[in-house]
C-alpha cells in the first residue's frame, strides 16, 4: 500500500513550480510563439494555430494502473497544468514511449480536433475520444489551421513495450508561409536531420539535449545538438527534453550548461533556457 501511494501521480509533495508560467491569453496571432512546458512538451502558437508536442502535464509518467502511475516523478512541475492549456488545433506525439505518449495527458486534451501520431501507433490512442487521429509516415503531410505538418525521419525508436519494434516514430516539420519549424524531440545525432532542415529552409529547430548519459545512441549530447543546429542553417534553437524527469545520469543543470558552452559566442541563438520560458518571433507572412 505504501509503495502504491508513493507511485500515485501527485503523491506526497507536488514537484516545485516552473520558474515561469506562460500566458497564452496575451499572445498575438501575428507571431510564432513557443513556450517550453517541460520535457518534450512545447506549446506553439503558429500565427493563430495552436499546437502542443508530446504533452506530459501531470506529476508522473509511466505505467498507469487505475488512478496510480508507476514511473518517474517530475523534478519541476509542468509550466502549465492540464486545466491551463488553451483550446488547441492539434496535438503532436512523436513516438510511443511513455514520456512522450502519455495517455492521461492526451485524454485530458481529447477535445482537440486533431491528434497526429507516427504510423502504427493509432491503436494506443484511438479510445481517447479524439474526433480525428492521423498516423503520419515520414514524408507525408496533414494540416491544422494554416499550418502544414510533415512527418520527418529522426534517429530514435518507437517501441512502447520491448516486443514492439514495428512501431513508427517521427520528428515534425511545421510550416506556415515562409517560416519553417522543425520539432525533432528525441533523436540521436544524425547529420541527415541538419541537412533536411537546411534544404527545407527551417528557421527554428526544437532539439532534445538530455538523457544522453548513457543513452547517447538514442539522444544527442548537448554538443551534438549544437552541432546539428549549427549545420541546419536555422536561426534559433529551442532545447527540450532536459531537467524535467531524471531519465539519464547527467546532473540537473548539466544539459543547458554544456549546450551554452558548446554554443560559445552563438549562445544568444539559444532562445529558451528555462522551463516555462516563452519566446516570440514576428511572422512576416
Amino acid at each position: 500500500m505504501a509503495l502504491a501511494a508513493a507511485a500515485c501521480s501527485g503523491a506526497f509533495r507536488a514537484p516545485p513550480p516552473a520558474s515561469q508560467a506562460p500566458d497564452p491569453s496575451t499572445w498575438s496571432q501575428r507571431d510564432l510563439t513557443v513556450a517550453y512546458l517541460g520535457h518534450a512538451s512545447v506549446l506553439i502558437d503558429f500565427g493563430g494555430t495552436l499546437l502542443i508536442t508530446d504533452p506530459t502535464l501531470y506529476h508522473r509518467i509511466g505505467l498507469a494502473v487505475g488512478p496510480i502511475t508507476f514511473g518517474p516523478k517530475r523534478v519541476v512541475a509542468s509550466a502549465l497544468g492540464a486545466a491551463q492549456i488553451p483550446p488547441l488545433d492539434a496535438v503532436l506525439v512523436s513516438h510511443a514511449h511513455m514520456d512522450s505518449l502519455d495517455r492521461r495527458s492526451l485524454a485530458r486534451l481529447a477535445a482537440t480536433p486533431l491528434l497526429v501520431v507516427p504510423e502504427r501507433t493509432a491503436d494506443l490512442v484511438d479510445d481517447l475520444g479524439y474526433a480525428r487521429v492521423v498516423e503520419l509516415p515520414w514524408g507525408q503531410r496533414t494540416t491544422a489551421g494554416g499550418v502544414s505538418i510533415e512527418g520527418v525521419e529522426v534517429k530514435h525508436w518507437g517501441r512502447r513495450w520491448p516486443w514492439e519494434s514495428w512501431r513508427g516514430y517521427d520528428g515534425y516539420l511545421l510550416r506556415r508561409g515562409s517560416t519553417g519549424v522543425l520539432f525533432a524531440g528525441d533523436t540521436a545525432y544524425s547529420p541527415g536531420l541538419a541537412e533536411l532542415a537546411r534544404q527545407r529552409g527551417v528557421k527554428v529547430v526544437i532539439l532534445g539535449i538530455g538523457a544522453y548519459d548513457p543513452w547517447v545512441w538514442n539522444h544527442q549530447t548537448p554538443e551534438q545538438a549544437w552541432q546539428t543546429f549549427a549545420a541546419s542553417g536555422a536561426e534559433y534553437l529551442v532545447p527540450v527534453h532536459w531537467d524535467t524527469f531524471r531519465l539519464g545520469k547527467e546532473p540537473i543543470g548539466d544539459s543547458m550548461r554544456r549546450l551554452l558552452a558548446a554554443a560559445g559566442a552563438g549562445a544568444d541563438r539559444v532562445v529558451v533556457r528555462e522551463i516555462g520560458a516563452t519566446w516570440k518571433l514576428r511572422l512576416l507572412d
